[in-house]
Parts: structure tokens; C-alpha cells; sequence
């Protein structure tokens, strides 16, 4: 049996078998669920992976995460928005919004929902930073913006991204939670 990732995002998947090499195998799966509005990723995440799995066919488990960008000076904005706000502000613009501010501590978080014949678990990862001017050419998103141990993950390769990622951290405890299950 494998666990469907819903995401258009292959490196997702990649970091995701990483974490699951040995537990089950996992693919990638192009689904567009319902992104239900809310401050909550895990209610995201979780209304995603039912609509997914319930859609999709019953037959194997499915995985959605929801992930943000919370900054501290900005009472957590933009959350759960991040997506939106990196499409319609940008991520150079998000920086000029924090860059005055004494406070630019921030933090990545993920949720990530698994839903199956039983229902739906999820499981959060967060790793904190603080924010900088962009550099770096690596990454996606806020990565260039986002510094972590004197490095932006824009600086970073991909394993040592992914060696301290938020959506690393999730699939962590997704792992140990799955394998301790003995599906």
C-alpha cells in the first residue's frame, strides 16, 4: 500500500520519502482540494486530506500539509495566507513590512493531515528564525528572506534544508506515529 502525497510540489515528495524510506512507499498525487479558510493550518490541512481521500477513492491513505510563514512584528501575519501573500505582495515587500522593526524573529510552520478509513491525524513542525534581507539563490518562497543559524535557506543546500525543516519536523512525527500504528 503506498500514501498518496497531494501536492504539486515533487521536492515535497522527495523529503517526504526520505522520511518514510522503509515505513511505506509514497506518491505524488495532483488533487485540488478545498482550501477552507482559517488561522488554523491543521484545520487546512485536515479538511484537505478528507476531501482528498474521499475523492480520490477510498483505497490508500492520502497526505496534505499546509505550511506558513509567521513573523512575530506582524502578530503572526501571514500564516496561513502565505501562499497569497508571496503572490500578491511578494517577498521582498513582506521584508520592507519587518526590516524597521527590532523584533524579526519569525518561524516556518507546517501541518500536515494523513487521512485514511479511520480518520485524520495531524502532525506540526515549526523551526524558528528571524528575518533578513533577502540573499541566497536557493529555495523557494520566503527561503531568502528567512535565516536560520547565520544562513538564510536560500544559502542552504537542500539536505542541510532539509535536515532542519519545518515540513522535515512534521514528517518526523508523521513517521513515528505511522510506524508505532504497525500498518
Amino acid at each position: 500500500m503506498a500514501i498518496r502525497f497531494v501536492t504539486g510540489n515533487a521536492g515535497k515528495v522527495r523529503e517526504a520519502r526520505e522520511y518514510l524510506s522503509g515505513i511505506e512507499p509514497v506518491e505524488q498525487v495532483e488533487y485540488d482540494y478545498t482550501e477552507v479558510q482559517s488561522d488554523s493550518l491543521s484545520e487546512i490541512a485536515a479538511h484537505g486530506a478528507r476531501e482528498a481521500f474521499e475523492e480520490l477513492g477510498h483505497n490508500e491513505p492520502v497526505l496534505v500539509d499546509d505550511a506558513g510563514l509567521f513573523v512575530d512584528a506582524l502578530e503572526g501575519f501571514p500564516g496561513p495566507y502565505s501562499a497569497y501573500v508571496e503572490d500578491t505582495v511578494g517577498v521582498e515587500r513582506l521584508w520592507r513590512l519587518a526590516e524597521t522593526d527590532e523584533n524579526r524573529r519569525a518561524h516556518f510552520r507546517t501541518a500536515l493531515a494523513y487521512a485514511d478509513e479511520d480518520g485524520t491525524e495531524t502532525f506540526e513542525g515549526s523551526v524558528a528564525g528571524t528575518l533578513v534581507a533577502p540573499r541566497g539563490e536557493g529555495g523557494f518562497g520566503y527561503d531568502p528572506i528567512f535565516e536560520y543559524n547565520g544562513q538564510t535557506m536560500a544559502e542552504m543546500s537542500t539536505e542541510e534544508k532539509n535536515a532542519i525543516s519545518h515540513r522535515g519536523r512534521a514528517l518526523e512525527r508523521f513517521a513515528e506515529w505511522y510506524a508505532e500504528r504497525g500498518e
